[in-house]
């Protein structure tokens, strides 16, 4: 790998863990409107970075890269943090998932 792709590599790297810092700053963004928004969420992240790991060979498994995407078990995440979808929330989910 030469220089310059060495440089985006870690230029991504950094772009990913602010996305990361910044999600991670927004809890009280749910996943749900990160998916009405922009199509995807904070566990589409997780699938991700699975599959990223295991195109360079490294088995994570699912559980273990969603902690890595949410600082923290999901379980604990969704306790403290994942509110139920609201109707308004989940209309235009259903709507462009059907």
């Amino acid at each position: 790998m030469d220089s310059k792709q060495q440089q985006t590599q870690r230029i991504e790297a950094a772009v990913l863990r602010r996305l990361l810092d910044h999600l991670d700053e927004h809890k009280e963004v749910q996943n749900i409107d990160l998916m009405n928004l922009a199509g995807f969420c904070r566990n589409c992240l997780s699938k991700w970075y699975r599959a990223a790991a295991e195109d360079q060979g490294v088995t994570l498994d699912y559980e273990a890269c969603r902690e890595i995407v949410y600082r923290m078990p999901y379980a604990d995440w969704k306790a403290l943090y994942q509110h139920e979808a609201s109707t308004e929330q989940l209309e235009p989910f259903k709507r462009d998932n059907s």
